[in-house]
């Protein structure tokens, strides 16, 4: 086979994996997420959380780890925050909900940081785009808690999440 073949013959492998692990992958990461996880994001809500993550990180529009997303939330910058619901301790990021909700700022968890997709190889990962919070934000390391910022090339998209995101109902 030529290295053409080859690629393509990846490609359609990659692609029928792929549609028949992604949803029972959701379900199974469902299972792992901690009892303060609320509001969850829904699976096509995820999808558009992860989409605008990649989008805000090309154009350096994001915060990414406690610390800094924290630190802006202080300062008043506005955004989305996204916090993984597989962090464990709790106790790390258990703080910034109650930030976000004094400062009216949306907020949502998705499923895990770190999915179950990274198992398989290189070549589907970069095809299929990315299934975590950290490698959507263009990182190699996992990332707990992310704050998109709004910007004028993807207003449609933050806009979209922006509005779903404020409609999830609140823990009490």
């Amino acid at each position: 086979m030529t290295k053409v073949k080859k690629e393509k013959a990846i490609k359609e492998d990659a692609g029928s994996t792929e549609t028949g692990v992604t949803e029972k992958s959701y379900l199974e990461l469902i299972a792992n997420i901690n009892p303060i996880a609320n509001p969850l994001a829904t699976k096509k809500l995820s999808k558009k959380l992860y989409k605008c993550v990649k989008k805000a990180s090309k154009l350096k529009q994001i915060r990414r780890g406690v610390k800094e997303v924290q630190k802006f939330i202080n300062k008043g910058e506005t955004g989305i925050v996204v916090l993984a619901g597989d962090t464990l301790p709790i106790d790390v990021y258990c703080h910034l909900p109650v930030m976000c909700e004094d400062r009216s700022l949306p907020y949502a968890y998705i499923p895990s940081k770190v999915a179950a997709w990274q198992a398989s190889p290189p070549v589907t990962r970069v095809q299929h785009g990315a299934k975590d919070l950290g490698s959507s934000a263009g990182s190699k390391r996992p990332t707990c808690v992310i704050m998109i910022k709004s910007h004028e090339d993807y207003k449609e998209a933050y806009d979209e999440c922006f509005d779903e995101v404020s409609a999830l109902p609140k823990p009490l």
